[in-house]
């Protein structure tokens, strides 16, 4: 039945309803899924050491002897490094790796169809199983080897290995089928996002700059390659056995390209090689080798153009990221780590330890790589985004013809508002000035009047003192005492 599912990271989707399982149908599945991928991927390792070994010419072959033999295939599988008397090898073969992420891949993402997960949180019951299957059989598997044969591992490191490629590929499996893509792009705004797709393009076009390289060098060698070749022995099983090896080292050899495209080059041994620099000596007999120029040529720097057009095409790819210049920058910027952090963990991953001798050790300078590779992105790719892109349109205040007499009559209302403004302010400054004139004037009115009052009580007072027998008598003689008091107040007052 049709209906509305509603996942954790929030998106409506219109789907079948996944069925239900009971705990124990659970567990049986992921069971299942986890053995399966660890038995499919060493008896695939087990398939390819019995054909090498029926076909070559003195090889005794024996079911046990292809058994044993396919642990430590299976280790290598999975990235883990081994260990023998004269050495340990470290650089190990990234095709068989990319085969078997490649099973686990397809294992995870039937897990999850028939589970109908469809949520973030419910991949980890796909991914913790698988993970912990193949790190429990190659922890085993390092273990049982000992520390007294011919070929041992470390036992923590065959653990986290197995563990960490096979967690990996479990996780891209799971990742489109319950919503992780969703969940990481939905953290991330629209320009970050074309930065993130323009770097994982920019790493393929460098990466497939080298392979053509490695090609051209191939072909350009086909002479020296048929003569590796011969030497090998000549038996279907040698020469089987050594296609198989340059074809397992294939990406390997393209990622040395790839960082000699960039201008980082690569060492083998005492032998550096690069576009700008050159230091001849002995190389494996390996026909995959034969690409390998032999002297420093004045035409090889030309290799660099390719990484500034990839620069280029990343700039173009993203003149339309964003309307402003910056976030175009900014998108470019994305692009170029995205295309570092790549080359950073392939060089990490092809290089290593190859034994004791004189080839000892592959070196593939991986932080010169991812600066290099940042930089031939960034610069051009800046450049380019910055110039041809769009830019905000300036804005032009204009006024049109129609409005022209309105704007007018609206100007002259605004003068004749400011004039009348005018007009109350000057009329409010003189009625200030005729108040405080009033004012004034009542003030020096008020002191004239107290002067005359005050002469007028003099003139009073003089006239007492002069003819008092002209006052009206007391009717009494208290009345006159009283009288008489009252003079000398009225003399001691100040004049």
């Amino acid at each position: 039945m049709s209906v509305l599912q509603t996942t954790s990271h929030g998106v409506v989707t219109d789907s079948v309803r996944p069925p239900e399982f009971s705990r124990a149908e659970r567990v049986r599945v992921l069971t299942m899924t986890a053995a399966g991928s660890v038995v499919i991927g060493y008896a695939a390792v087990a398939a390819l050491l019995a054909l090498i070994s029926s076909t070559a010419a003195h090889a005794s072959f024996s079911t046990t002897g292809v058994l044993t033999a396919a642990a430590p295939g299976w280790l290598v599988a999975h990235h883990v490094p081994l260990r023998f008397d004269g050495g340990q090898l470290g650089m190990l073969p990234l095709l068989p790796t990319a085969l078997v992420m490649l099973l686990v891949y397809r294992a995870a993402a039937g897990a999850a169809d028939r589970l109908g997960l469809f949520e973030p949180l419910q991949a980890r019951s796909v991914v913790f199983s698988i993970a912990g299957a193949h790190a429990v059989v190659g922890g085993m598997i390092a273990f049982l080897m000992g520390d007294d044969g011919s070929v041992r591992a470390t036992p923590a490191v065959a653990f986290f290995g197995c563990a960490a490629v096979s967690g990996v590929a479990a996780v891209a499996g799971v990742a489109q089928r319950c919503g992780l893509v969703e969940v990481v792009f939905e953290r991330v705004d629209p320009v970050a996002r074309r930065g993130l797709r323009a770097g994982a393009l920019a790493l393929f076009a460098l990466t497939a700059a080298g392979a053509l390289l490695l090609a051209l060098g191939l072909a350009f060698s086909w002479s020296t390659t048929a003569v590796l070749f011969d030497q090998s022995g000549g038996t279907i099983g040698t020469g089987l056995g050594i296609w198989l090896l340059c074809l397992a080292y294939l990406p390997n050899a393209v990622v040395g390209a790839l960082s000699y495209v960039v201008g980082a080059g690569f060492s083998i041994g005492s032998v550096v090689v690069g576009p700008l620099e050159f230091t001849g000596g002995p190389v494996p007999a390996v026909p995959l080798l034969a690409a390998l120029p032999e002297e420093q040529l004045s035409y090889l720097p030309l290799v660099l153009v390719l990484p500034g057009v990839v620069g280029v095409l990343v700039g173009l790819s993203l003149r339309d990221a964003a309307e402003t210049p910056r976030s175009r920058v900014r998108a470019v910027l994305v692009a170029a780590v995205t295309a570092g952090v790549g080359t950073l963990v392939l060089a990490a991953i092809a290089g290593g330890a190859l034994g004791g001798g004189v080839f000892n050790p592959v070196t593939i300078p991986a932080g010169l790589l991812a600066v290099l590779t940042f930089g031939w992105i960034t610069v051009p790719g800046a450049v380019v985004a910055w110039f041809s892109g769009p830019r905000p349109p300036r804005v032009v205040e204009t006024v049109p013809e129609d409005e022209d007499e309105d704007v007018a009559e609206d100007t002259a209302e605004d003068l004749a508002d400011d004039d009348e403004y005018d007009d109350e302010a000057e009329y409010e400054e003189d009625d200030v000035e005729d108040v405080e004139e009033l004012e004034e004037e009542a003030e020096e009115e008020d002191e004239e009047e107290y002067d005359h009052d005050l002469d007028e009580y003099d003139d009073l007072e003089e006239e007492l003192v002069e003819d008092p027998g002209d006052e009206p008598e007391p009717e009494s003689g208290d009345d006159s005492d009283e009288g008489d008091q009252a003079d000398p107040d009225l003399a001691d007052k100040p004049r």
